[in-house]
């Protein structure tokens, strides 16, 4: 069990009196950092350079919370709050707003980074704003924030090796099968739209996960599975498969029953950067989804 607290800008950790009487304490230091705690290697070798790891007694000190900028305006709006430390922050992202000023509708939009920034503004942490993964606008659910740097090292490593799962509902036209299990279609840019990507032989490798949870006389609830994580991943394959996502115009889907595509982040789990305790977040349904489901339910 890992003993850890913070004192400012300081993480101070308990190794154990072992450790701290070491013949050569920094080395023995450096070893446990590394090989036990998962320390990222580019961050020990920046903190021991600039003399930022330090013994206070048998406890060992890291400069692991500078202030820093957040790097993007605080603009205050609610925000959902679904786990935080001094590590990691995970917020449920509405529909209808993006994570991060995309240009398309103008930097004065406000987005979920901007949100957050005010969030630590109000808690009176300088802290910089870095999420580690990404949501469609029209997608709900939640995003998790690195709120240091061993933290936005270790989950961004995580997330290149697949070790953060994401579980997401849809609802999707027509009945599912359920022998759909897998889609394994790789993905590319549709060169006559924009915007859209489609099944292409040259594109980037991708999978999803399929599981039929309900089925409606003219429409399936399923929960999927990311194996990998290509723009527009999960429209692209429903579609391609003749299921679109209910309210996503853009790939075929009904705008009759919502206004937004029917799909929703209803779960993350990751290791905990510093503990590796796994954690898992839920996000319950917004409202709009959970009218939905009781508008289908309503047709069987």
């Amino acid at each position: 069990m890992i003993t850890w607290s913070r004192r400012g800008q300081w993480l101070e950790l308990s190794p154990g009196k072992s450790l701290s009487a070491a013949s050569n304490r920094d080395e023995a230091a450096a070893a446990w950092l590394l090989g036990t705690l998962g320390m990222p290697e580019k961050l020990l070798n920046r903190l021991r350079t600039n003399k930022e790891i330090e013994w206070k007694g048998d406890r060992l000190r890291l400069a692991l919370f500078p202030v820093q900028p957040a790097g993007i305006e605080p603009i205050w709006r609610e925000l959902d709050v679904l786990y935080e430390d001094d590590f990691c922050l995970v917020v449920h992202k509405p529909a209808g707003m993006n994570i991060h000023p995309d240009g398309a509708k103008g930097a004065s939009e406000p987005t979920l980074d901007h949100a957050v920034a005010a969030h630590y503004q109000m808690q009176g942490e300088e802290v910089s704003v870095r999420h580690i993964h990404r949501l469609d606008r029209e997608t709900s659910g939640p995003v998790v924030y690195a709120k240091n740097d061993w933290a936005q090292l270790k989950l961004d490593e995580d997330m290149r090796h697949k070790r953060i799962a994401r579980s997401y509902a849809a609802f999707v036209q027509g009945k599912v099968s359920s022998e759909l299990s897998v889609i394994d279609l790789p993905i590319g840019k549709d060169r006559h739209h924009k915007q859209r990507r489609r099944v292409s032989p040259t594109g980037q490798h991708a999978v999803t996960h399929v599981r039929l949870a309900e089925s409606y006389p003219k429409a399936s609830l399923v929960r999927l599975e990311l194996e990998t994580g290509r723009t527009h991943q999960i429209r692209v394959h429903l579609s391609h498969v003749g299921h679109p996502l209910l309210g996503d115009a853009l790939y075929g889907g009904s705008t009759d029953w919502i206004a937004r595509q029917a799909l929703h982040g209803e779960r993350i789990a990751f290791s905990h950067p510093l503990t590796a305790e796994r954690i898992e977040i839920h996000d319950p349904w917004p409202e709009d989804l959970q009218q939905l489901h009781q508008k289908l339910i309503k047709t069987k």
